[in-house]
């Protein structure tokens, strides 16, 4: 799932707390706690619902944006967190009542991973009846609406500091849309010397403006 639970807020700090640690010259920069970019009370739904995450939970809590994952703490005691890489969209949605953030989460990396061959098996039998899904989608409800924008420029940073590792299949489809394969023999190989590499390209600058003179009649 790209949701994972939880039970306990991670340490984290605050920009300011982050400069001081960092300006001291720590032993070591990967002890140093998560930045905490934007904390809010607000309210989560998901569609469909997360397994061990039930609608009471999501009804009121606390949400942290982190620049390490995305975490909601409930008044329960149950959360889940976020990588920002398994966000694959997240806007501002002011139409809906009540307004929100609309994320949506993809699944399919973590429905790829299988234990071993017998489990796929068994849970393709499971889901024969059930709706191929691989995106679930989370609305998170602000207890003020004008938090709106603070949460989304947040949570827009955070996503930044987490790209796509190079050679995703975006990337590779790109390039691979960037080359044209020409039919044999559309380019004659030159071997001759530099001074009869001049004269040839001469020539073909003259053939070019031959056929290509001005008629003004």
């Amino acid at each position: 799932m790209a949701a994972t639970l939880i039970g306990v807020v991670p340490k984290f700090v605050s920009p300011e707390e982050h400069r001081n640690i960092v300006g001291s010259t720590p032993v070591s920069f990967n002890d140093i706690p998560p930045v905490l970019r934007h904390e809010e009370p607000v309210s989560v739904t998901f569609e469909p619902s997360l397994d061990g995450f039930n609608e009471v939970d999501g009804k009121e809590g606390v949400l942290y944006v982190l620049e390490s994952v995305l975490i909601f703490m409930s008044k329960t005691g149950k959360g889940f967190q976020i990588e920002y890489p398994s966000i694959t969209l997240h806007a501002v949605s002011r139409g809906d009542t009540p307004p929100s953030i609309y994320c949506q989460l993809d699944e399919s990396s973590a429905k790829a991973m299988k234990i071993d061959d017998q489990e796929a098996e068994d849970e393709a039998e499971e889901d024969e009846d059930e709706e191929d899904m691989d995106m679930r989608v989370l609305n998170i409800i602000p207890s003020r609406v004008d938090s709106l924008d603070s949460i989304f420029e947040a949570l827009s940073l955070c996503a930044a500091l987490h790209p796509d590792p190079p050679g995703s299949d975006d990337e590779e489809e790109g390039l691979d849309d960037a080359f044209v394969d020409l039919p044999d023999g559309t380019f004659e190989q030159f071997t001759g010397t530099e001074d009869e590499e001049l004269s040839e390209v001469g020539r073909v600058r003259g053939d070019f403006i031959n056929n290509n003179r001005y008629a003004p009649y």
